[in-house]
Parts: C-alpha cells; structure tokens; sequence
C-alpha cells in the first residue's frame, strides 16, 4: 500500500479504468454480490458487483465476471451489505488522544474510511509546525485524511488567553498551498470577530475562499436571522455548534452545512435531528460528525458508525443516515468525485455490513482498493511516524507548582464573599454562570465543604510569561480531597488543574508537568497518570493502551465522586473560553455574552 498509489488522481487512472469497466483489463479487487446502499440514489440494491482497479472503482452493476482475471482478489458478500465507507465531517483528532496512525487503526475496522480533521489543537502548542506534522503523517496511512488549517489560535485573543503559537491569514495562505489534502479553513470559532468585523478572522476566510476552500464555523449564538446571515455571508458555510432542532433549521435557510454532533460527552443529535424527522427538512445538507471522540468511547461504543446508529435510532431512514456521513460531507468540501459513494471512478473506500442495515456492523473495510480490516480487527499495517523532538518537549511550566500556586486572595480579611462561578452540564459544551458565597479566612477564599465547587486554575504552560488563573466550577462532583490536572485544555492546551484540595491540586499538576504532558487524577494516596507526551495531547501507544489509560482516569475520576459522562471530555472543555456562558482562561475568566467576549472579574460584587 505505496502512498502514491492510494492517492492517484482520476485523471491519472480514466484509461485503466474504463478498461476495467469494460472487461479488458482485470480488476484488482472484486466484491461479488452484495446489496449496495446506494447514497447517490436512495436506494438499496439486491445482487450487484463492485470491481476495483488499484485504488478507485471501476465498474458497479449486476455482473462483474468479466472484470475478474486470474490475480484478481474476490470478496464473497454472500448478500451483505454494501456501503461507501463514513466519512467524518468535523474531527479532531488529537481528542482521541491518538497520533495520527493510531487513530486510523481505531477507526478503520469501524467503518471510518475519511474524514475533514481540524487539527486546531496541536496548532495551538506547536502552530504551523503542528499542523504539517499532522498532515505528513496522515499522508501515511490508508485514511482519505483531509486537514484543516486551524483559524482560530488562539482561540479568541491573546489578550485573553496564551497559546503557544499565533496564526493569521499569511499561515493560513501558506498552509493551503501544502496539496489538496489541505481542504479547507477550520472551524471559525471567534464567531463575535466575523460578525462585527474583525480584519484578521476576515484576512483568514479571505485567504481560504481564494484558495478555493470552505470555511467551516462555529456559532453559539441562538439562531436568528440577522448575526447568523452575517457569519454565513462573510463565507462561513458549515456549522457543528447546534443543540436544537432550531438551529439547524436557521443553518440550512441560510444556506450552510448543519454538523450534527455525537462526540463522547456532546450529545446533539437526539435534538438536533428533529428537524428532518419532526419538521421534515431536506436531508441533504445534514451531516453526521463526531467533534470529539475519547479513545475508551471509541473502543466501547464505536466512532462514525455509532452516530450512524444513533441516527437511525432517532427515526431516520438508514439510507439517509448513511448519505448523512457519506456523500453529504463529501459534497460539502467539494471532493464528492473522489469519495462518499460507491460509483465508478470513486477511491475505493468500502465497507460490507452485517445483519440489519439499521445495524451498522461492519465487518470488513476496503481503503483505497485495500482490504485494511476485517472482523473488527487490522489486517494490514500503518508504519510508525517518528515525532520530532520539539513535539516532543512543550511543557514549560515556568515555575514549581505548589499548594500556594492556587491561593485565591479575598477582598476582605475574612467573613464570607461571592465569587462569580462556572457549573458543568453534562453532555453538553457549555457551561453555567453561577453566583456562590464562599468563607474567608486569613484574607484568602476557601473551599466550603458543604457545597459542591471545586477550586480551578489555568497555568500558562507554552515558555510565554507564566500567567496564571483561579477561579470556581461547580457541579465536579469530588466528595473527597482530590484533583485532576491535563494539558488537554481546550484550546490553547495550558495546564489546567480542578480539585477540592491544594494539596491533590499541586500533586497531579506536578505528575502532569514531569510526565511531558498528560493527564493525572489525585485522590487520597492514589496517582493515576496518563502520559500524552506528542504535544502534551497524544500518545503513539497503541489504541487499546490509550484507551486503558483514558479509562483508568474515568475511573480514577468516578471514585473520587466525579460521576460525569466521559468526565474528562466535559472537564477539558472548561478552559476554552469561546463556548458559552463562563470559562477560564491563564487570563481570567472570559464570559461569552450578546456582545462577545470578555474578561469578567472573579469576586460577583464587582463590575460584571
């Protein structure tokens, strides 16, 4: 599996193809009698032959006896299933907490065959670096792996939080020139900045839209018509940030792709699919996505196959589902002559089914005219990509962490005060603003066993000034002395501690720093610590070990009282502070409101 024969153009293949086709020319691979689920037509197809020429297709009907010579390899479907292999439309996959190729090896006995990945999180530690990092190894495996250029690093400004590098529209141009694979301007997350103007978010779209790429967005406002037509009309065309089945009607009538999201802890679907099935709305600009996937959810509950399933179970017909992660997403990026359907000339990305189609069970995958997977388990192998040593080293605490370090100081020398604090919801990305009291003693604020709020902090952790936040969260859950620390901190990934002790607090956060980067729950005598050294995200170890580890911090998490859903997808997200109503950053805490964003003050007496 050459990477160069993966990824040959049509152009390059029309005369082998049609010569194939045409039975003069035999085919490589042939799948004989399948049922195919034809997305480009709607339907279901007893009896039909797929036959491939080295990486695409080139022929699909009722007979392909003439296809077949003597090196020709058969697959018997014996009546199964037919599919185009899924085709994730938003992605990042640093949040599997897999590099690159292990990530594939994860998902491609599952089904996932392609996807449109924002690799915005290692762009925000290592920039441009990251993201060719990324592209070089994706370029490696037998995924249709299409990146993203990261358009938001940071996130907001760097006036409101340190990432460890700082893009705009020249990186953006010079990342679009890297090859097709580069495909479009990742998700538009400062959504304030393009609707009021601003000339770097609007420099960066520029660029992509002269490159001839999509934007891809993220707007959490509720939907109207007025700031939505102006994201949409600055070039914004798809959006995976909606929860109701309004907003994905808002997304449609005004012309974008509506992403509707089943990651580990986001659950959006269920809502957000009503408007097909309830308000009867054209399918066909409605993907399925994943967003974020942990890689014990992906190991227990499956990747884009499960958000197929889970679709189906929400009353949509498994046609559609399918077309939904197939050539819907490819017919939003513009690439639906090279993937998304099972048709002549299309790149070879397969999978057969079991049992009912509403199912979902894959039981063999086909990438690029290569059987890569069969029975759940790899059958062909994805060489090691050896990280460089500067990916390698990006945690730069300035500093030592100790309890002291998150010492929160009062306006007063002791009594109580209300301090303006953040509640997780579950399953959900946004958090809650809240107002608690909390006791003073010694001029310093302190944790009030009685109630359920848990001290966190954001440490900058990129060698760029060591700034330094505390603030509240409430609903964690710890009903014991214990902490969680990660430089999974969505976006700019700095050093994020939570916990209802200072001691557990400065104890995981000095396990995660002499790790390299990771993950680490303290609680009591116990220290569980998992190691991400790529970037202070991923890990090289094979899936199965990250997953074991992801798990063993679920685990870890649970035991302390932590009870959330996939707890450490909810917890990472507490740092990224475009999401709505309060997060914290290195800077402070920055609320998103009408207006946009903006750094509020911790003590709720104050100037809100």
């Amino acid at each position: 599996m050459e990477e160069s024969g993966r990824r040959r153009p049509l152009y390059e293949m029309t005369r082998e193809l049609a010569a194939t086709a045409m039975g003069e020319l035999p085919a490589t691979l042939v799948v004989r009698g399948g049922t195919l689920v034809s997305v480009t037509s709607g339907e279901v197809i007893p009896g039909m032959d797929v036959a491939v020429q080295g990486p695409r297709i080139a022929y699909v009907g009722p007979d392909a006896g003439h296809t077949i010579g003597p090196d020709t390899r058969v697959i018997e479907a014996e009546g199964r299933y037919v599919a185009p292999g899924f085709l994730d439309g938003h992605c990042h996959i640093e949040s599997s907490q897999l590099t690159v190729a292990r990530f594939a090896e994860a998902v491609l006995p599952l089904g996932t065959t392609g996807g449109f990945f924002d690799a915005h999180e290692i762009s925000n530690v290592l920039g441009l670096e990251g993201l060719r990092l990324m592209l070089e190894e994706a370029r490696t495996t037998p995924l249709a792996a299409y990146l993203e250029v990261a358009s938001c690093v940071p996130s907001t400004s760097t006036d409101l939080e340190t990432p460890g590098a700082v893009l705009g529209p020249e990186e953006v141009a010079e990342a679009m020139g890297w090859g097709e694979d580069v495909i479009a301007l990742g998700e538009v997350m400062n959504f304030p900045g393009v609707v009021f103007g601003d000339e770097k978010m609007h420099g960066e779209i520029a660029e992509a839209l002269k490159a001839g790429r999509a934007a891809d967005g993220h707007f959490c406002w509720p939907p109207d018509d007025r700031r939505l037509a102006a994201y949409a009309a600055s070039g914004v065309s798809g959006c995976h940030e909606g929860t109701t089945p309004e907003d994905t009607l808002w997304r449609l009538r005004q012309g974008m792709y509506a992403k509707l999201r089943r990651g580990s802890a986001w659950h959006d679907v269920a809502a957000t699919i009503k408007a097909h099935t309830e308000m009867g709305l054209d399918p066909r600009r409605i993907l399925l996505v994943t967003d974020d996937r942990s890689p014990e959810s992906i190991l227990d509950e499956g990747h884009m196959d499960f958000v197929v399933r889970h679709a189906i179970s929400q009353g949509v017909r498994p046609v559609v589902a399918f077309q939904m992660a197939t050539l819907n997403t490819a017919e939003r990026f513009g690439v639906s002559h090279d993937v998304g359907s099972v048709t002549p000339g299309r790149r070879a990305d397969i999978i057969l089914l079991d049992g009912d189609l509403a199912d979902v069970r894959v039981c063999l995958t086909v990438a690029a005219g290569e059987v890569v997977a069969e029975d759940g388990r790899m059958v062909a192998e994805i060489p090691r990509f050896e990280y460089p040593s500067f990916a390698l080293d990006s945690v730069r605490v300035s500093g030592p962490v100790t309890e002291e370090t998150f010492a929160v100081e009062a306006p007063v020398e002791s009594g109580r005060v209300p301090v303006r604090a953040f509640r997780v919801v579950e399953n959900h990305v946004e958090t809650r603003e809240e107002r608690v009291e909390l006791p003073v003693s010694g001029g310093l604020v302190h944790l009030d066993p009685e109630q359920d709020v848990c001290k966190a902090a954001v440490i900058e952790r990129h060698g760029k000034g060591g700034w330094k936040a505390v603030g509240f969260v409430c609903g964690v859950g710890f009903r014991e002395p214990a902490a969680i620390a990660s430089t999974v901190a969505h976006d700019s990934h700095n050093l994020l501690v939570i916990g209802s002790s200072e001691e557990q607090m400065a104890r995981a956060a000095r396990a995660v720093v002499g790790a390299g980067g990771g993950v680490a729950v303290a609680h009591g005598e116990e220290l569980v610590v998992h190691p991400l050294p790529v970037a202070g995200l991923m890990s090289p170890d094979p899936f199965e070990a990250v997953a074991e580890r992801s798990r063993a911090v679920g685990r870890a998490l649970a035991a302390a009282g932590c009870t959330l859903n996939y707890a450490f997808m909810t917890l990472s997200l507490l740092a990224l502070v475009v999401l709505p109503e309060l997060h914290l950053s290195d800077r402070g805490l920055v609320r998103v409101d009408e207006g946009g964003f903006r750094l509020v003050p911790l003590f709720a007496g104050k100037e809100a």
